[in-house]
Formats: structure tokens, sequence, C-alpha cells
């Protein structure tokens, strides 16, 4: 696969591509990855869940990126970031919702997002980046291998899509600083 474009999307952008991130959001959930959703997640039910986060984007509280096969218009990719608007948090900002769709992984896309994200977290003055994921999921190796840092895990976090309560990890970056990963 060639290098897929990845976006920023535009408030003005972002309500288009609404029903890809949602066919995006139920193809990886369907494909088991812990999101906050549960099994039978319909592309429409993910599209709404986007939809909702439209306000977000809007006031500049949510950035979302977008990797879009430009042949098939597919949204084969996406990353979020959440901006904190504490007054005593400004400097922080949280990633969510990494996702690869199930036909473009093990290509280094999800690997691109991330550093999209981070570099425009350093752009914008957020000095601390904070996520979290599935512990034992293939998103742990990747934050560790891109110099992230384990916090910790929280047993019993959320459930998986079957239902069954599943352990996080939270993991810490500093944009711009490579810092030694822990070993836990």
């Amino acid at each position: 696969m060639t290098a897929l474009p990845v976006r920023l999307l535009t408030p003005s952008q972002f309500p288009s591509l609404v029903p890809e991130l949602g066919d995006l959001l139920a193809d990886v959930v369907h494909g088991g990855a812990s999101l906050g959703f549960l099994d039978g997640l319909t592309a429409a039910a993910a599209a709404d869940w986007w939809r909702a986060r439209a306000s977000a984007v809007e006031r500049g509280a949510l950035a979302v990126w977008a990797a879009l096969d430009e042949a098939s218009g597919r949204c084969l990719g996406t990353v979020s970031l959440a901006f904190n608007d504490w007054p005593n948090g400004r400097h922080r900002a949280e990633i969510l919702k990494l996702m690869v769709h199930g036909s473009a992984r093990g290509k280094g896309l999800a690997r691109t997002l991330l550093a999209t994200a981070e570099r425009a977290a350093a752009d914008a003055g957020i000095t601390l980046l904070v996520l979290d994921t599935e512990t034992g999921s293939p998103a742990e190796p990747l934050y560790r291998s891109a110099g992230w840092t384990t916090v910790g895990v929280i047993p019993d976090y959320a459930a998986d899509p079957a239902g069954v309560p599943r352990p996080t990890t939270l993991f810490y970056k500093r944009p711009g600083v490579r810092e030694p990963a822990t070993l836990a």
C-alpha cells in the first residue's frame, strides 16, 4: 500500500466524512477493538456518535485527522486529539480513537496517524499527551515503541465489544521529548 494522505478535517469537511468515519468505527469494533462500544454497533449508530462530535470540532476542542483512500473514497484510519479547556490543564491533550480499518493494518498507518497528532500537539504548545488502551491489545507495543511511557494498569476499566470487563493501560508522552519506556 502506498502512503495514504492524512489530513486534518476542518469543521466544514467533518460532516461530509461522518458516514466514512462511522463505517471505520463499526469495522474496528467488529474486529474486536475496545473503543467504548459493544458488539452489534452499526455503521449508522457509529456515524451518529461521530456526528455528535461536530460541535467539539467546530469549537476547536477536538481535532480529527483522517487517512483517505482517494481511489475508493474510504476512510482507512483516523486519530483525534482532545484539547483540555480547564484553566489548569490547557498544556495537556488526550489522544482518542486511533483506528485503522482491518484491511489497512500492518502497513504503518497507525504509526503515521499517531505521529501526525503528536506533531500537531507540539505545534499547538501542548507539553503533555495522555491516552489509554486495552491492556494486551496490539496498540500497546505501538505506543511503547513510539516513546510513550506506561503509567499503570487499571483492572476492569471498560468492557470489550463482547461485554467482558478488561483492564486498560494508561500512557503519557511529552511531545518532542524522547523518554525511556518503562517496563510494565
